[in-house]
């Protein structure tokens, strides 16, 4: 089947002799047609029937395509040649007073739209699809067959007369009725009989290249026919606006005719007043629904006007807000000087920032150049101890073997062996000889530090020092004491906080400020050794009272807890303090001397109790990690045969002698922590690594007797008072079992010997450690009936 374009109105070529000179309106194929069928049908068909078919056949006829027409009154029968198939229009021309020629003329125009569409569709899609036209003629047969057995074909000479007539009606007049009152068939588009060729009207030749000027009705009706153009052909929307365009074409008849009285169908007005009347419809109106409506839009008028206040409100008050502002500002002198306060502020803290910056590179590099010196020193001091410890103690090894080789008892060692001997030997010497003068008689050998350096090294390490220090001292010569000393730059910060404190703490400067100090406090500690006698308390430094000054100042008592500035100090500790304490106690620190570890413990001190951080952690690991690396590496009690060690006097037993005091003076040492350090940590290291490994075996080794009594008498003042404070302790601590056994072991040998004086020192040692169930055993076994009243005394 060919293709069906959408129904659309085209524009009719309006004729020169038209009284109004306008073109007319567009007319759509079809509309003619069922205009011309209002009438009852000649040929015997029902009036609602003849209307049905002949509408129906033109738009089964469109499905051929539409071209562009440009048709007037007077090319209706040119339009009516170009028909394939005839339609005769059987009717009384004189019914309505007009000419049956206009009658036949709206029909054979309706049809020649259709006609002539076709062709100028032709020349356009014929060359997109030769099939559909193929389709078109299969189809106009089908229709032909189908309506020839329904309407009856009229004659040639009924078509003449038909012609005749309206070629003497549009000579008398310039319009063809649209006042028709009969019916037409249609019996098919290619089976009617053409007219003749001689009888074309003349105006068909005529060309129109330009269109004439179309009036507001035309416009109108063309916008019309674009929005139909989008809908249905057979919509009801479609045939209303078919009849406002035949109802214009009606009203401009009687326009032109100027008086004549032209009788329109009654049917007609009906049917068109029935279309319009049917496609509109007004929903029912009483007065319920107009007030409902009338209340539902005053809510909503009212809604928008309390918003309308509610904002104008907040503009008043924002308005009102703005003007005390400005007020403020311009009442306000100090705004001026507080921005140049904080413009001098910034300033300041990006000038100091930049020197740091710039002297951090110095500080450091003399703060590892003094470090480097103290723990080359150090390692000196550990080396020479530990080859001595080697080479006096092979020593002596060879010398018991080889004691009876000679008669004179001397053996040949070599001279670095020798040279070592005698350095030891003229060491000892000068100690004896210092602590003769300064009456201490009672020193046992062994406990010295042995830390004495030879005045050419002592004169190096003088040298290396002083060299340092000159460096030290010109790192911030060249620095205003603005920038450099720690006093000046806390007095800005403290300006600051005094004048804006709100600014102040929004700024977190409580965390800054250890930073900003960190390089200046580093450059004051370079030259302080915390393991020195003479070196100067934490406390006393410069530094630690700016920094005291600065968080008690300007700040009422009751508030003080809630300041961040107090924790600036312990910042600083955990910060700068700590990791310096931690590399001494690592690579400077030996355990095995009193004195480093007295003053150690006293710097120390102030940290692990007053300020106590997650840092402190690691120095009491560095701590125990060195105590640990000393009980392993320095602590040598070696045992010889009770034959070597018999005569007092002779190397064997002053070496072993001197070796015991050495792990002693370590024993002590560690336990001088027992306040700082945890009591598991230090009864592991002291009594389970220290006395139970080495101590207990050198005095079972030793000869009962006043001397043994004497080295338990100081194992037990090493022990921290602390431990045995219990009043209800009977028995003492685990790590002691070893000692307690070893000294009930010395009172029952020296309880069968002439020596009893010693028995009652060791039962007072076995109360000290609260081991008062074994004294009053041994004391019961052993009939010692005169020392109970000691342990009633506890």
């Amino acid at each position: 089947m060919a293709h069906r374009p959408k129904r659309t109105f085209r524009q009719r070529r309006a004729d020169s002799s038209d009284s109004d000179s306008t073109q007319e309106p567009f007319a759509e194929p079809g509309a003619s047609g069922e205009q011309a069928d209002l009438g009852p049908a000649e040929e015997g068909l029902p009036s609602g029937g003849g209307r049905a078919e002949a509408a129906e056949l033109p738009r089964r006829a469109r499905g051929r395509g539409r071209g562009r027409v440009w048709a007037s009154s007077r090319h209706a029968a040119r339009a009516a040649a170009r028909l394939d198939g005839g339609s005769d229009v059987p009717g009384d021309a004189g019914q309505q007073g007009g000419c049956p020629g206009q009658q036949e003329n709206i029909l054979l125009e309706s049809r020649a739209v259709d006609l002539s569409t076709d062709k100028e569709d032709g020349t356009h899609h014929s060359s997109e699809s030769k099939d559909d036209q193929s389709s078109s003629s299969n189809t106009s047969s089908s229709l032909e067959e189908e309506f020839t057995s329904l309407v009856n074909i009229p004659d040639a000479a009924f078509i003449q007369a038909a012609y005749r007539k309206r070629e003497l009606a549009r000579a008398q007049e310039d319009y063809i009725s649209l006042d028709v009152k009969h019916a037409f068939t249609i019996s098919g588009m290619k089976k009617n009989t053409e007219y003749p060729e001689s009888e074309t009207d003349d105006h068909e030749n005529i060309i129109p290249f330009t269109p004439k000027p179309q009036t507001l009705r035309q416009k109108m009706a063309e916008k019309t026919a674009t929005r139909n153009e989008e809908t249905s052909e057979d919509s009801e929307e479609d045939k209303k606006y078919q009849d406002i365009w035949e109802e214009q074409q009606m009203r401009k008849a009687i326009k032109i005719t100027k008086g004549r009285e032209i009788d329109l169908s009654h049917s007609s007005e009906s049917q068109t007043v029935k279309k319009f009347g049917a496609s509109i419809s007004f929903p029912p109106v009483n007065l319920e629904i107009i007030k409902k409506q009338l209340n539902t839009r005053l809510t909503l008028l009212q809604d928008t006007h309390r918003s309308h206040l509610r904002e104008y409100e907040k503009y008043i008050e924002d308005v009102k807000s703005s003007k005390s502002t400005i007020q403020n500002l311009e009442n306000s002198s100090n705004q001026v000087l507080n921005f140049k306060f904080y413009k001098s502020m910034k300033v300041y803290v990006e000038n100091l920032i930049d020197c740091l910056n710039e002297k951090i590179i110095n500080i450091q590099e003399i703060e590892s150049a003094m470090h480097a010196l103290l723990v080359k020193q150090a390692m000196i001091f550990m080396k020479r101890r530990q080859d001595e410890l080697k080479h006096e103690s092979a020593y002596l090894q060879e010398l018991s073997r080889k004691a009876e080789t000679s008669t004179n008892r001397s053996l040949a060692i070599d001279e670095k062996t020798q040279w070592i001997l005698e350095e030891i030997e003229s060491r000892r010497a000068q100690r004896r000889q210092a602590r003769v003068l300064s009456g201490n008689c009672t020193h046992q050998e062994g406990t010295s530090s042995d830390d004495e350096l030879s005045p050419a090294d002592m004169m190096d390490l003088q040298k290396s020092q002083g060299d340092i220090l000159q460096d030290h001292k010109k790192i911030f010569e060249d620095v205003h004491d603005d920038f450099c000393n720690i006093q000046n730059i806390l007095l800005k910060f403290q300006q600051w906080r005094e004048k804006f404190p709100c600014s102040y703490y929004e700024a977190f400067i409580s965390l800054c400020i250890p930073k900003l100090l960190n390089p200046l406090i580093r450059f004051q500690l370079i030259d302080w050794n915390p393991l020195k006698f003479d070196s100067i308390g934490l406390k006393q430094m410069p530094w630690f009272t700016y920094i005291e000054e600065f968080i008690d100042s300007s700040m009422e008592e009751s508030k003080k807890e809630n300041r961040s500035d107090k924790k600036i100090l312990s910042t600083v500790i955990s910060k700068t303090i700590i990791p310096r304490l931690t590399d001494f106690v690592e690579f400077i620190w030996d355990p095995l001397s009193t004195s480093q570890t007295t003053n150690l413990i006293t710097q120390s001190r102030m940290i692990l109790e007053e300020h106590s951080t997650c840092e402190n952690e690691d120095l009491i690991k560095s701590i125990v990690s060195r105590m640990k690396k000393a009980i392993d590496d320095d602590v040598f009690i070696p045992l010889y045969p009770m034959s070597a060690v018999e005569n007092r006097m002779s190397p064997h037993s002053k070496f072993q002698e001197r070796q015991f005091w050495s792990g002693l003076k370590l024993f002590r040492n560690i336990l001088l922590w027992n306040e700082l350090l945890p009591e598991d940590t230090l009864q592991e290291l002291g009594l389970g690594k220290l006395l139970n490994r080495y101590l207990i075996i050198a005095l079972l080794n030793a000869i009962p007797g006043p001397d043994v009594v004497k080295k338990c008498n100081q194992i037990a003042a090493c022990l921290p008072e602390k431990w045995f404070q219990n009043s209800a302790m009977r028995t003492s601590i685990p790590q002691l079992e070893n000692f307690i056994q070893f000294l009930l072991q010395s009172a029952r040998k020296l309880s069968t010997s002439e020596i009893r004086d010693e028995v009652k020192e060791i039962i007072l040692i076995l109360v000290k450690i609260k081991a008062l169930n074994q004294a009053e055993s041994f004391i019961e076994e052993y009939h010692l009936d005169h020392l109970k009243s000691v342990i009633k005394e506890v």
